[in-house]
């Protein structure tokens, strides 16, 4: 059988993002796939694998888009596409601004995968201005309308398909799940209790809770608690935020990590934290992070968005707290840091929901088959 090729392409996202690269990209390149990999390598700090180093993978180097800065990584990536697209059976776009980037391309089947409310998310980026909001969301919705008519879609939660006339496959944010990870509230090395968050921080994604809470917890346990924050930070403010933070001992913050270190962290925490806002991007969403805890057996809080609340009720893995309500939080972590054997039996229940549900090697599959038949689609 001849071997499928498919060009996968990014300007924002790390090339270490969990989703693309080590679900997605892992799933095709073990069944067999060669995949060309186009992303802002040297924009995040990485430096793009050399040819063979994982077999089966080539890695292209891409201007990477920020802020306002993000015209130079549509055209860098348009050309990408113009060179390199007509070589291979499919092409996977991973950001909304690059759909528009292939008009005028002749391209193979292209894929559009949505990792969220397009428009919504306009609201989130701190550089737009507020006059330009309103338009630029609408500009977002006709967008998505005519990405719909030119490409084939498909969705990280099933929530994103009422803003669209057709079906589309659903390929959620799931995870791997450890067969037997250690128990929640398992110490350090150094004998301590480790509080994690994982993913990125913002405002929005509750870093001023995250730095609050990380304050209490140092001092009522003494240090026998630490938070440890796992993501990069976007913007000054907020890497300025968490330095301080972390400066005065009040919390560790590694910075973004390759998804398979990150999840390493998770193992063995008393508890994972997710104090997203209420914001429109995150209320039809399932926070991934929320499925990386269960999956790892870590019991979790969360703040009432409706699909994290309708995981926690169902799993009886954690506990809800309400929007920006550090006292809450603090309580809770407390309580599980004198009783950690309540931590790890909510735990346990979250893997147990994990495997049944959230375990990323069932939906791996209906992934690489879909793949399959787009590559063997008449163009």
């Amino acid at each position: 059988m001849t071997s499928r090729r498919i060009l996968v392409v990014t300007v924002v996202h790390h090339p270490e993002d969990a989703r693309i690269r080590h679900r997605q990209i892992a799933s095709l390149l073990a069944a067999g796939w060669e995949v060309t990999f186009a992303a802002p390598w040297t924009g995040h700090g990485v430096q793009p694998p050399d040819d063979g180093t994982v077999p089966g993978l080539t890695a292209l180097d891409l201007t990477r888009s920020s802020g306002r800065r993000r015209f130079a990584a549509q055209r860098d990536a348009r050309r990408v596409m113009r060179e390199h697209g007509p070589r291979h059976d499919v092409v996977l776009l991973h950001d909304p601004e690059l759909v528009p980037s292939t008009f005028g391309i002749s391209l193979p089947l292209t894929v559009w995968d949505v990792h969220e409310d397009t428009a919504a998310v306009v609201d989130l980026r701190s550089w737009v201005p507020a006059r330009l909001r309103g338009p630029l969301r609408s500009l977002a919705a006709t967008m998505e309308r005519s990405a719909e008519r030119r490409m084939v879609l498909i969705l990280a939660d099933e929530d994103y398909a009422q803003r669209f006339a057709q079906p589309h496959l659903v390929v959620p944010n799931t995870t791997p799940v450890p067969p037997d990870p250690p128990p929640a509230g398992t110490p350090d090395e150094q004998g301590r209790l480790r509080v994690v968050y994982l993913g990125s921080l913002t405002r929005e994604r509750g870093v001023g809770e995250l730095v609050r809470v990380g304050e209490q917890l140092a001092a009522r346990t003494e240090g026998r608690a630490v938070l440890e924050i796992v993501g990069p930070a976007h913007g000054s403010a907020t890497t300025e935020q968490l330095q301080a933070a972390q400066r005065a001992g009040h919390l560790e913050w590694s910075g973004f990590l390759p998804a398979d270190r990150a999840l390493d962290r998770l193992d063995g925490a008393l508890a994972g934290l997710s104090l997203l806002h209420d914001v429109e991007n995150f209320r039809p969403s399932m926070p991934t992070k929320v499925v990386e805890y269960l999956a790892h057996a870590v019991p979790v809080i969360s703040t009432p968005l409706p699909r994290a609340v309708d995981l926690v009720d169902r799993s009886g893995a954690g506990t809800v707290v309400p929007f920006h309500d550090v006292e809450q939080t603090v309580e809770q972590l407390l309580a599980w840091v004198a009783d950690p054997a309540a931590a790890a039996e909510l735990g346990r229940r979250g893997h147990d929901l994990a495997r049944r549900e959230l375990d990323w090697g069932v939906h791996s599959a209906e992934f690489v088959t879909a793949m399959e038949r787009l590559a063997e689609a008449p163009r």
